[in-house]
């Protein structure tokens, strides 16, 4: 065996924290990097002696567990992806303090926790406060947490029915299917892992290189529009211009970002390497053909709001400013339901327009809503919202007629049933997870309207919704340090779900 085969496999059987540990200290390289290019040579150097030291830490841990092998559990990698999300942002923030040092660490731990778990809400609203590499290593950890959850959708949440894979699973949330014939059971999870991130690197990676490619060819910044392209495709919101509206890409960039934007309401949309992918492909994906009914009605229900507000102020003499107003409410939408949090320049237009305020729970109910299973959206999955549709549509059959029998296939009767109830059930422990976030966040001195907008910000990982879903936009940085440490606690429970947070802690899982 060659020595590069044998360093191969060593690092292959390192437990899965410690190889994102390894991969997170290496990253810091290309802000370095970047720094110096800019002419940043403090930032340059924060990010260069934090990875460094990082390395030579992964390094040391690396050779003391040279040789050992782990008895493997069915609930480790979950454990190790919890923990990245709960550890990690306090190794990113390293480097952030010493490059801001005018700030508590407190915020930028948060600010990196939103960051990984792709919420994208920021406490430095003013982005002048930030220099342009930090701006990149915010929108860079947002990126490589919307990888991080492409490939544990495929490689540890499918395998354990977990993340919405629940809904069409024959097994209960968090065990594995007996009798399953997939390829993916016997396979250990280390190199799971590995498959699947050969697998999909490449088209993440290719996808926001398109993507950055076809915004600086519009027009757009480098940085600005790398950072974009970034936050698209983790579906983050993070924005170095404080949104899209800063931007001035106008309609055609909007277009371009929502186009990549439909990758996040169906894992169809890029692979079919997942137990939910359909025999009819993407046109018959239940998940994304919701997804396309609200992109189209949402934006025709307020567009009629704000057309009957115009003909009130006599403002119908300009048609550009209509379609403009209908553009705008399009691409909101579409990004919210997303959970990727940007917001049309002409968005704004459709309120100048009618004189009519959009209400603020629109977005939060799209953003609730959330993307397709196995993507980097958050909320509540379409998946879900499909069974409980199907299950809605028999139960009114069976009013009218009691005694028929479903005709649906057995995928279909699967989701009018058993489906349908994990579903209903994963509702109510979202709607209790939000519920005692509210109660604690009012507990700290946040207004009811405050601790609602926060806890359906962090829970369905949409940042934005702190600067526009309320009358005001809510400055983060002023809310208290326990009102901080309970919304990262809440972007973390968003991110992974309840269900994943219950099966960790379920000793009977670990037996497994």
């Amino acid at each position: 065996m060659s020595k590069q085969s044998y360093m191969r496999r060593e690092l292959l059987h390192l437990p899965f924290f410690l190889q994102l540990f390894g991969i997170a200290a290496a990253s810091m390289l290309v802000p370095s990097v970047y720094g110096i290019v800019v002419g940043d040579h403090e930032g340059s150097r924060s990010f260069f002696y934090s990875g460094l030291l990082g390395l030579i830490l992964f390094i040391m841990l690396a050779a003391v567990m040279n040789g050992r092998r782990y008895q493997p559990s069915a609930l480790g990698p979950l454990l190790s992806l919890f923990s990245a999300f709960v550890f990690l942002p306090v190794y990113f923030a390293v480097p952030f303090v010493e490059a801001l040092p005018t700030t508590r660490f407190i915020n930028v731990y948060f600010e990196m926790v939103s960051a990984l778990t792709t919420t994208g809400a920021t406490m430095f609203q003013d982005p002048e406060r930030l220099s342009n590499t930090l701006h990149l290593w915010r929108a860079q950890v947002g990126w490589m947490g919307g990888l991080l959850m492409w490939v544990a959708a495929s490689a540890i949440l499918a395998p354990l029915h977990l993340g919405g894979f629940e809904v069409t699973a024959q097994a209960e949330p968090g065990q594995r299917e007996m009798s399953e014939t997939n390829r993916m059971t016997p396979m250990a999870a280390r190199l799971r892992v590995l498959r699947v991130t050969r697998a999909l690197f490449p088209i993440y990676a290719g996808l926001t290189l398109l993507l950055w490619l076809l915004l600086m060819g519009g027009g757009d910044n480098p940085l600005v529009a790398l950072c974009h392209a970034m936050s698209v495709m983790a579906t983050s919101g993070i924005s170095p211009v404080g949104g899209v509206e800063n931007a001035n890409i106008g309609v055609t960039g909007e277009a371009v970002m929502m186009l990549f934007m439909l990758f996040a309401l169906s894992r169809l949309t890029f692979s079919k390497d997942t137990i939910t992918a359909t025999q009819g492909g993407l046109p018959t994906d239940p998940e994304f053909r919701i997804g396309i009914f609200v992109v189209l009605a949402v934006p025709l229900f307020l567009f009629v709001r704000h057309f009957l507000g115009a003909i009130d102020v006599a403002a119908m003499e300009n048609l550009s400013d209509a379609a403009y107003a209908l553009w705008g409410s399009a691409f909101t939408v579409l990004s919210f339901l997303t959970t990727t949090g940007f917001v049309s320049e002409h968005w704004i237009d459709a309120q100048d327009w009618s004189g009519l305020n959009t209400p603020g729970l629109v977005l939060m109910g799209l953003a609730l809503t959330g993307g397709g299973v196995a993507t980097t959206a958050g909320g509540v999955k379409l998946l879900r919202v499909f069974a409980l549709y199907v299950n809605g549509t028999r139960e009114m059959e069976r009013l009218v007629h009691p005694n028929s029998v479903s005709g649906a296939g057995a995928a279909r009767r699967r989701l009018q049933s058993n489906g349908a109830f994990i579903a209903w059930i994963f509702f109510m422990l979202f709607a209790l997870s939000l519920a005692a976030i509210m109660l604690l966040l009012t507990l700290t001195g946040s207004s009811f309207e405050q601790a609602l907008v926060l806890s359906v910000a962090s829970l369905s990982t949409t940042g934005p919704l702190t600067q526009y879903a309320a009358d005001a936009p809510i400055k983060l940085i002023e809310l208290t340090p326990v009102a901080k440490a309970i919304l990262s606690c809440a972007m973390v429970l968003g991110r992974l779900e309840t269900l994943a947070i219950i099966a960790l802690l379920t000793p009977d899982l670990w037996r497994a």
